[in-house]
């Protein structure tokens, strides 16, 4: 039996590459070392075996803020979000609409395209997380219903030029639906979020809408987390609203795997696949295959393995200057992971 296996998407710069964005380094040196990022990226990624890769986002600046990079109507005084280590990170805040990304991600697709054979899957963020750079007092002349608008159409066309560039799946990132359970225990700001994030899904037909999927974790940032505390129970049946075909789910770190793994048996739709995160991206220790191994069988008491598959917890680097885990640690752990459902795969066979 083969168990599907996919990446999420981030993987630790260099210290060089991280180095050069932090210092601002000059434009011919930075897209140099971005060039060789991405190729020793993608050679790194087929070494471990992977089925499916991606370019480890090395020259994004973050999962949440790519979209933003080059717009000059925001400001630094957005949302300030809490990792329980005591750092930060804090979105910026639209000024002025009409609201436009100023980057999609089919560049980094089609960047990564060039240098490999192999399927490409894409990330992209969430409608629902930029909708927090809409500032609570209003834009005068920029109503908050238009700014949904476009935004809206801007996610859209985000998803619509991967899907048309050939990705191999597109995975909205929605970690900030967790955290909208901390924030608004009441659950209101998460089935906001949901219905958002479904008016772009429902652009899209029943077979493209199987070719998308959603990554949520409790954040991994510096190897610390802004959600964790939040029970998987009252988050997963809204999760599975969505109108998409793959869920990537942290569930490695979770101190009570079989208590999510009932939540999912229970809501999880049938044309829906699953992939559980096997690899814990904020411990040090590389897992070995057969813990791995161990995990996956672990939910196949629970998943139906024709909709069971496997990933990583979160992104290793989601942010462009997070170091707290090095390159070769990632790339032995997505190894671990391919090794670990294949491994699965064969005793689910025998």
């Amino acid at each position: 039996m083969k168990i599907l296996t996919e990446p999420i998407g981030s993987i630790p710069r260099s210290p060089e590459l991280v180095t050069a964005v932090t210092t601002q380094a000059n434009a011919d040196e930075l897209n140099k070392l971005y060039a060789d990022a991405i190729a020793d990226t993608l050679k790194e990624f087929e070494e471990t075996g992977s089925p499916v890769i991606t370019d480890g986002e090395q020259t994004k600046s973050s999962f949440v803020t790519y979209p933003l990079e080059g717009l000059t109507n925001l400001a630094s005084e957005g949302m300030t979000i809490n990792f329980e280590d005591g750092h930060s990170r804090q979105l910026p805040l639209l000024t002025k609409g009409p609201f436009r990304y100023g980057n999609y991600a089919s560049k980094y697709l089609a960047a990564a395209q060039k240098l490999t054979t192999l399927p490409v899957k894409q990330a992209i963020i969430s409608a629902s997380a930029l909708s927090l750079i809409y500032p609570p007092d209003g834009i005068n002349g920029y109503p908050q219903a238009e700014f949904i608008a476009d935004l809206l159409n801007e996610c859209e066309k985000d998803i619509r030029l991967c899907l048309e560039q050939g990705a191999y799946k597109v995975q909205m990132d929605f970690t900030e639906g967790r955290l909208s359970l901390k924030l608004d225990p009441s659950g209101g700001v998460l089935k906001h979020f949901i219905g958002l994030n479904n008016q772009v899904f429902d652009r899209f037909t029943p077979e493209e809408q199987q070719k998308l999927g959603v990554h949520v974790c409790p954040g991994g940032d510096h190897d610390s987390t802004h959600s964790a505390d939040i029970d998987y129970a009252d988050f997963l049946p809204d999760l599975f609203e969505l109108h998409v075909g793959s869920f990537y789910l942290q569930l490695a770190s979770e101190p009570d795997r079989a208590k999510v793994l009932k939540v999912i048996k229970q809501y999880l739709k049938p044309n829906q696949q699953v992939f559980i995160g096997v690899i814990d991206v904020l411990n040090p220790i590389i897992e070995t295959a057969e813990e791995v191994r161990d995990r996956i069988l672990e939910a196949a008491a629970f998943i139906n393995t024709n909709q069971l598959g496997t990933t990583d917890d979160c992104g290793f680097s989601p942010f462009c200057d997070d170091v707290s885990t090095t390159r070769e640690t990632a790339f032995a752990k997505i190894k671990a992971r391919i090794e670990g459902t294949k491994l699965a795969g064969e005793q689910l066979s025998a």
